[in-house]
């Protein structure tokens, strides 16, 4: 589809209503559309409340079965629930799916470290593009099942490049609370493929952000931004990622 954004969501914004107010005025002018939502902060809180322990490695989530299930529940249910309903308020035909219905098919990264953690191999292009088509803005979790239909948690970030890439997004758009990647407290206009690994290496960036950044090499679109909700309205906010297709036109 000519024109589409793929834009991934997520972080504490998602438990603010007013923040999704502004999401939702906001989208008009991005769609058509794609939105892929996290929620890790709340999936956090539910561990929790459950006694379950948060543990993460290298900023990944380290996920037993069972928070692989609380996982789903939360982004699947209340996350989404709240998402769809804030767009469909200001007149957005948004609705919600599932990784786990079928729309992602994914394998385990590092069962040995990481658990029921996954990345996405494919993505049901031909459900979505009928969406789109019939003027819907589909709003994605990425918990996602194996074969046998166990639950399997797949990063929100990686999830949208996924996605992205095969329906040959023109851009990809990661909104955070920031409005860009930050050096010294600045958003920095554009990043280089290989300043990347440098503010990594010496801790520029680091967490969520880490995460943004090598799904944004990884997305294969021609255009991928990281900042605040400003980069729906306006097409020189946020920073610039530097992708093999924009160094291929450079």
């Amino acid at each position: 589809m000519l024109g589409l954004r793929v834009i991934k969501v997520g972080g504490a914004e998602l438990d603010d209503a007013t923040w999704l107010a502004r999401l939702a005025a906001a989208l008009p002018s991005a769609r058509p559309a794609v939105l892929v939502h996290g929620g890790g902060r709340r999936v956090s809180t539910w561990q929790e409340r459950l006694g379950l322990p948060v543990e993460k490695v290298e900023g990944v989530r380290v996920t037993t079965p069972d928070v692989a299930e609380v996982a789903q529940m939360v982004l699947c249910g209340p996350i989404q629930s709240d998402v769809v309903r804030a767009l469909r308020s200001q007149g957005v035909e948004a609705v919600g799916l599932c990784g786990a219905d079928g729309y992602f098919t994914v394998e385990l990264v590092d069962p040995e470290r990481l658990g029921r953690v996954g990345r996405v191999t494919r993505v049901d292009v031909e459900s979505l593009r009928r969406l789109l088509a019939s003027g819907f803005t589909p709003v994605i979790a990425p918990s996602s099942v194996d074969q046998r239909g166990d639950a399997v948690n797949v990063n929100a970030d990686e999830a949208a490049a996924a996605v992205a890439r095969a329906l040959g997004a023109i851009e990809l758009l990661f909104v955070t609370d920031v409005p860009g990647v930050l050096r010294d407290g600045r958003p920095l206009p554009f990043v280089s493929d290989g300043a990347v690994a440098d503010l990594i290496a010496r801790g520029v960036v680091a967490d969520g952000m880490v995460a943004k950044l090598l799904a944004a090499q990884s997305a294969g679109v021609a255009r991928v931004r990281i900042g605040d909700l400003t980069m729906l309205t306006s097409p020189d906010r946020g920073t610039l990622i530097a992708t093999s297709a924009v160094e291929a036109a450079a």
